[in-house]
């Protein structure tokens, strides 16, 4: 897909409307001789099953003043960064200390000031920089938060202050509310569980498999297969207009199925990130992303687990395009990288 800036919205569908009845009378058909027989069970088609859902955020964050503390007998970072309201990333990161950590008594540390938020259960990044009308990706400098970009319930975050806020010009208000892939990568994991939060220590995000949202992704041998039969029609790169093709683009036929690339899990499937349409996102083993664009029909939802070839999705032309097509990238972490070199028969 090329890059835009552009806020988020709600797609809506249209209500199709019933065909009128005929005008003329009906004969009414002969009611049929019933049959001693057992009647054939009815099949129910399967409910479908609801997506998950970042909780709404509560914007309770507390601003803490700018002090410098001594370290007494007894005292951890965690210690005082309860006392103080600040985070353990804060200090550590003002005091120049690395893990684990370690602090003396006498030590003078500097508590930096500013607005903190205490992470909820089943809150996501996104939903917190939302909340406070902050930009993610600035959220994630700020707190030195590191792959798998992972918040754990209770971890404060440092926000930008109220003044900071209003100061914002129009374009960094928009950019604040605006989600790309790379936001969806890094910001949409929901924060893990209390469980999981007590067994890592303050200050550190929790790997994947602490969450329990998202299950381990499965093997990946590394090889990636074709996720529809289609024309290539858009190559990786640059284009005209300043313009930037993070992926691929493949002509195929309006309801064809698009298939998982490989094994992995599902970490996104929406409507989130407008001119991409329907989206799904795939995490694979080794940090590799998958993204699937413009779908008719999303066939699964986040946390299935999926095997390379199974159907995740249906061809459609949602989102910025006017034809059935599949935009498709391959991505190690955050980094776009060229598929067609890592898909064998395509293009």
């Amino acid at each position: 897909m090329f890059r835009f800036t552009v806020p988020f919205v709600l797609l809506l569908a249209a209500a199709c409307s019933a065909p009128s009845r005929p005008q003329f009378p009906v004969p009414t058909p002969k009611k049929p001789i019933e049959s001693a027989a057992t009647p054939a069970p009815v099949t129910q088609a399967a409910p479908k099953r609801a997506p998950w859902k970042p909780v709404k955020v509560v914007a309770d964050a507390v601003d803490v003043p700018q002090q410098t503390v001594t370290v007494a007998r007894g005292d951890t970072l965690s210690r005082i960064g309860e006392r103080t309201g600040s985070s353990v990333q804060a200090i550590a990161q003002a005091n120049r200390i690395a893990p684990p950590y370690t602090i003396e008594v006498g030590q003078a540390l500097n508590i930096p000031g500013g607005r903190y938020h205490t992470v909820k259960a089943g809150e996501t990044g996104i939903t917190i920089a939302r909340a406070y009308g902050a930009d993610w990706e600035g959220i994630v400098t700020t707190n030195e938060l590191k792959a798998p970009y992972t918040l754990r319930v209770g971890q404060r975050l440092r926000l930008p202050t109220k003044a900071q806020v209003r100061e914002m010009t129009l374009a960094e208000r928009a950019a604040a509310f605006t989600i790309d892939i790379d936001d969806l990568i890094t910001g949409s994991e929901p924060a893990a569980t209390e469980a999981a939060a007590a067994a890592h220590p303050a200050g550190e995000t929790a790997p994947p498999q602490a969450v329990a949202a998202l299950p381990p992704t499965p093997a990946f041998n590394g090889r990636f297969a074709a996720p529809v039969e289609g024309k290539l029609i858009s190559r990786f790169g640059a284009k005209s207009g300043g313009l930037y093709n993070d992926g691929i683009n493949l002509r195929a036929p309006a309801g064809a199925p698009i298939r998982a690339a490989a094994n992995g899990v599902v970490a996104y499937a929406g409507n989130a990130v407008e001119g991409f349409g329907n989206l799904v996102l795939l995490k694979h083993d080794g940090g590799w992303v998958t993204a699937y664009a413009h779908a008719e029909d999303l066939l699964v939802i986040r946390g299935d687990t999926v095997r390379q070839g199974d159907p995740i999705a249906r061809v459609g032309k949602t989102g910025s395009v006017d034809e059935p097509q599949l935009h498709f990238e391959i991505r190690q972490g955050k980094k776009p990288v060229d598929p067609l070199p890592l898909l064998p028969g395509v293009g």
